[in-house]
């Protein structure tokens, strides 16, 4: 799976296939604050979701905190 390839509007199967991760991983983090490292999310009646371009910038921003650890 490719960033090309997700559609603009993200589940958490779609972010967990895409990272190797748990859809449980990532709803722990759609929960957690941006503030605090979490992935920015909004509701849908009761599921969320999240904007792709929120998800790109939320990978960018780990891969430069990584780079100046």
């Amino acid at each position: 799976m490719s960033l090309d390839t997700l559609p603009e509007i993200l589940t958490a199967e779609h972010m967990a296939k895409y990272l190797g991760m748990s859809r449980r991983v990532i709803y722990d983090l759609m929960k957690t604050k941006p503030e605090g490292g979490g992935i920015p999310s909004f509701n849908i009646g009761y599921s969320k979701r999240v904007r792709k371009s929120d998800f790109i910038h939320w990978i960018d921003t780990r891969v430069k905190q990584k780079a100046t650890v």
